[in-house]
C-alpha cells in the first residue's frame, strides 16, 4: 500500500502562553492519500482552518510531524517551504483574491511569474487553465465584469495553472448563492474525478461537503469523526 501524500502525526498548534494559550490543534493524526477529495467541517474555533493552513505551509505547528510525499516539512527552510507551496500546492479562498484592474488571463498567470516562465508559456498555460474551468471566452474580462461564480472559477484556474498535486480550498463557496455554489462544487468534483486532483476543502455547509468523498469533523482542535460522506457512501 502506497504511503499517504500527506501525513500528520501528533500535530498541535498553540497560540499564546500560559493561561491565555489557545490550542487550535491538539495532537492531530491525519493521513490523506493522493487523489482524495476531503471536506473538513466543524464549529467555529474547531481548528479546521488552522489544519488547512498547516497542510498548506501557511502556518507551522507547535509540535508534531508533517510529511508531504515522504518529506518532513519541519526540516525544510523557509525558502524550501515556499517552493513546496509554489510547485505542489494550489489555493482557493472565499474572497477570490483577484487583482481588480487586470484581466482574468493575467490573474491566472500570476503564479507562473514567480516560477520564471517566459510570457508565451505563461499565456498558453493560463488559457488552458481557464478552458478547464469553462472560461476560455472570458480571458480578457476584468473581475468587475464577471459574476461571483465566474470570479471563483478564475481563482480555481489560478490554483490549477501550476499543475499542483493538491488544491486547498477554504470556504470556496462562502460568498456565492446556492446555484453558483453547486456549480463550483461540481467543477471541483470533476477535477478530482477526471484528473485525480487531490482536494482538501474547509466548509461549514453540509450540502457542499457532500460533493467530497470523505468528511472529517473537528471539535476543539481534534478530529472527532472521519469517514465517507453521505454522497460517497
Amino acid at each position: 500500500m502506497a504511503d499517504p501524500l500527506i501525513r500528520l502525526r501528533g500535530i498541535s498548534r498553540v497560540y499564546g502562553n500560559g493561561d491565555i494559550a489557545v490550542h487550535a490543534l491538539d495532537r492531530v493524526d491525519l493521513d490523506i492519500a493522493e487523489g482524495e477529495f476531503v471536506a473538513i467541517m466543524g464549529p467555529s474555533g474547531s481548528g479546521k482552518s488552522t489544519a488547512l493552513n498547516v497542510i498548506g505551509c501557511l502556518d507551522s505547528p507547535t509540535s508534531g510531524t508533517y510529511h508531504f510525499d515522504g518529506v518532513e516539512v519541519a526540516n525544510l527552510t523557509r525558502d524550501q517551504r515556499a517552493l513546496l507551496r509554489r510547485h505542489y500546492l494550489g489555493f482557493v479562498f472565499q474572497g477570490y483574491n483577484l487583482l481588480a484592474r487586470t484581466s482574468a488571463l493575467h490573474n491566472v498567470e500570476l503564479p507562473l511569474i514567480y516560477k520564471g516562465l517566459p510570457s508565451e508559456a505563461r499565456h498558453a498555460a493560463a488559457r488552458a487553465a481557464l478552458a478547464k474551468v469553462g472560461l476560455a471566452d472570458r480571458a480578457h474580462h476584468d473581475p468587475g465584469a464577471l459574476s461571483g461564480g465566474q470570479q471563483q472559477r478564475v481563482a480555481i484556474a489560478r490554483a490549477l495553472v501550476g499543475n499542483p498535486r493538491v488544491v486547498l480550498a477554504d470556504e470556496p463557496t462562502g460568498n456565492l448563492d446556492t446555484k453558483m455554489s453547486a456549480e463550483i462544487m461540481e467543477l471541483l468534483a470533476r477535477l478530482n474525478r477526471d484528473e485525480g486532483l487531490t482536494i482538501i476543502m474547509v466548509t461549514h455547509e453540509d450540502d457542499m461537503a457532500r460533493f467530497a468523498r470523505r468528511l472529517i469533523w473537528m471539535v476543539d482542535g481534534r478530529i472527532d469523526r472521519d469517514g465517507p460522506t453521505p454522497r460517497a457512501a
